[in-house]
């Protein structure tokens, strides 16, 4: 089994693509920030390294005796002073180099966003493209990943819901399937021999925006209160947005009021149903202390 670098460990989809690896077989490197954050990895890795991908020292070597590195790196909020250039591109970037200069690392696999191309003008996409630029022309083997949102983004409709009203754009007939983390996981392992360059990828379900309102109501057991706005106020929202605040505001709005105001779908994997994650998210509201 080749042993294989997970750059992103800790995070939503990292952990699960840790766990699968391991569980497949495969020998893990996870990196993280800091030992804290690998503690509960520990039974799935085989190996860790502790640095900041942004930092191209502190993650030099990470690559030795790595058959093929798996980054997830990417934020959807630039926080700590960090910009999308700084972690879609630049961190991305120092880890292909460390790929590049070992002489065991054969492929790097990059998750990205569906529809990347059609949202280049999106500050977040525009950093994920510069990279994928540079990874094709590496001369590794490669593959680019454009998954469909995660669950984990879909909790925002289940927070709405848990306020007594939701909000979808249009009349809340633009469609969606999104992806569970360990739907994705599996897919990209299954996948991780494959001569295929770019593979976008959704979950099993194909929903309405009213169809997900609907199920954060259903799960939380409150009668659906969706408000629907128009599209061209979601447009000229966006525009606002862009024109009069910064980056580090307006970045992820601009993402989001993008990809809510158009249909995103993709081939489709896995087993998980949105309908089961809201009621899991409610069953675990139910029992946290408030």
């Amino acid at each position: 089994m080749p042993n294989i670098l997970v750059a992103g460990a800790t995070g939503y989809l990292g952990r699960y693509l840790v766990q699968t690896l391991h569980q497949r077989g495969h020998n893990v490197r996870a990196l993280a920030r800091s030992t804290e954050k690998l503690q509960s990895l520990q039974n799935y890795i085989d190996s860790s390294h502790v640095g900041q991908a942004t930092n191209a020292t502190s993650i030099k070597g990470i690559c030795d005796n790595i058959d093929i590195a798996i980054s997830s790196l990417g934020i959807t909020r630039q926080k700590d002073g960090l910009t999308y250039n700084d972690v879609d591109y630049k961190a991305n970037l120092h880890l292909l180099n460390e790929a590049q200069t070992s002489p065991t690392t054969t492929k790097f696999i990059y998750v990205s966003v569906l529809n990347a191309h059609q949202l280049q003008n999106l500050k977040m996409v525009k950093a994920k493209l510069k990279f994928e630029n540079v990874l094709k022309k590496s001369g590794l083997q490669y593959q680019i990943i454009y998954p469909n949102g995660f669950f984990s983004d879909m909790t925002e409709f289940f927070n709405m819901a848990k306020s007594g009203t939701a909000y979808a754009f249009g009349d809340g007939t633009l469609q969606y399937n999104p992806i569970h983390g360990l739907d994705l996981a599996n897919y990209i392992v299954d996948n991780i021999n494959s001569i295929s360059k770019e593979l976008p990828i959704g979950g099993p379900e194909i929903l309405t925006q009213n169809e997900i309102t609907n199920a954060a109501f259903a799960a939380l057991n409150k009668p659906a209160h969706t408000r629907h706005i128009p599209i061209f106020v979601a447009k000229s929202l966006r525009f606002l947005m862009q024109t009069f605040t910064s980056t580090k505001t307006h970045g992820p709005i601009e993402f989001f009021l993008t990809v809510l105001t158009q249909n995103m779908i993709a081939p489709a994997t896995g087993t998980h149903t949105l309908k089961s994650y809201f009621q899991k998210l409610a069953a675990k509201d139910t029992t946290t202390p408030h």
